[in-house]
């Protein structure tokens, strides 16, 4: 029954913000806090109040949630060995490498997976850099030739 009246009486604050924040003519503000404060009324209408109530002071209901804490460490515990069974960076990466050569079909002769694993065509190089201006360059210019770009 506290419950119930104190949801009502937040809800009714809530509502009287809404109004004062309307006034001052921030409309899609007052809408948003007019939606949150109509939850808490909305939740006591539909009963979840007195559920929520019922299961804070139920044993049954803590021994539940106990038992939701020791089946999530336990997920949590086979994640954490299934990532260390994998092996080290190293093994992981000749792995993937391993399964990415597979992909290419024996009598093909490009990968099934497409061409987006070849680096663009590279643009024909310049001359060597004379001006200094030039020079501050070369470093993000041999950068982005590393990376095909």
């Amino acid at each position: 029954m506290i419950a119930e009246t104190v949801c009502s009486a937040v809800s009714a604050a809530g509502l009287g913000i809404a109004a004062i924040t309307a006034y001052r003519r921030r409309f899609l503000t007052a809408t948003r806090i007019a939606a949150y404060s109509l939850v808490p009324i909305g939740l006591v209408m539909t009963g979840v109040v007195e559920w929520l109530a019922d299961t804070a002071f139920s044993p049954v209901a803590w021994a539940g949630f106990a038992v939701l804490g020791v089946s999530w460490a336990l997920f949590m515990t086979t994640r954490t060995v299934e990532r260390r069974r994998g092996g080290t960076r190293k093994e992981r990466k000749e792995a993937r490498a391993a399964a990415q050569r597979d992909a290419v079909a024996p009598a093909a002769s490009e990968p099934s997976l497409g061409a987006g694993s070849r680096p663009a065509a590279r643009p024909a190089s310049r001359p060597a850099a004379t001006s200094r201006g030039e020079d501050d360059f070369s470093d993000i210019e041999a950068i982005l030739k590393k990376h095909g770009i």
